[in-house]
């Protein structure tokens, strides 16, 4: 008797290998098309918090994978509104990154999309990004410059905080390595 695949299942399976396939090679972790920014490992999401052209790549993969637009070495010939649409959700979730990053050290407090799956966030990058422009993360009163912080009008906040971004790169890493 011939067995049969259950649509939906391949399809999630197909997603995953797309999505996420380049990543379990690069981490040696295990995704899935539930994963969460809050799922991700210390040093994985160390690695995709630092700047530069490596975590660039890494984003290109998933995002590529998930709206099957090919592998990331594929990135210079897809269309170039596709580009800056990869470009677009690369910036989104490195900011995610990085602010799930300040979360685990409590530095912030975000009303972020991190208990969405990040295949959920590229899928819907548009509704997510217009909700968090709208929801900017907050320091944590128990950062030491969070008097500095309170005393700032609200636009200045989310600039602050990204100020802190070395620091927390530092301290992050820091604690990864130990």
């Amino acid at each position: 008797m011939a067995k049969i695949v259950e649509l939906n299942d391949f399809r999630t399976k197909t997603l995953e290998q797309k999505a996420f396939g380049p990543w379990k090679k690069r981490f040696g972790e295990n995704f899935s098309p539930e994963t969460r920014l809050s799922d991700i490992s210390d040093k994985t999401l160390l690695y995709l918090s630092q700047p530069g052209e490596a975590s660039a790549v890494a984003f290109y993969e998933l995002i590529m994978g998930v709206l099957n637009f090919g592998h990331a070495s594929k990135f210079s010939y897809i269309e170039n509104d596709d580009q800056r649409y990869v470009m677009e959700i690369h910036l989104f979730l490195s900011d995610l990154c990085r602010f799930e990053m300040m979360g685990r050290l409590g530095w912030i407090r975000f009303k972020d999309c991190s208990v969405k799956s990040l295949i959920e966030l590229i899928g819907n990058f548009l509704e997510y990004k217009d909700f968090c422009r709208l929801n900017p993360p907050e320091l944590s009163e128990s950062h030491p410059d969070y008097n500095s912080y309170k005393n700032l009008h609200e636009r200045d906040r989310e600039g602050f905080i990204r100020r802190l971004l070395p620091g927390a790169l530092d301290i992050f890493q820091r604690k990864v390595n130990q």
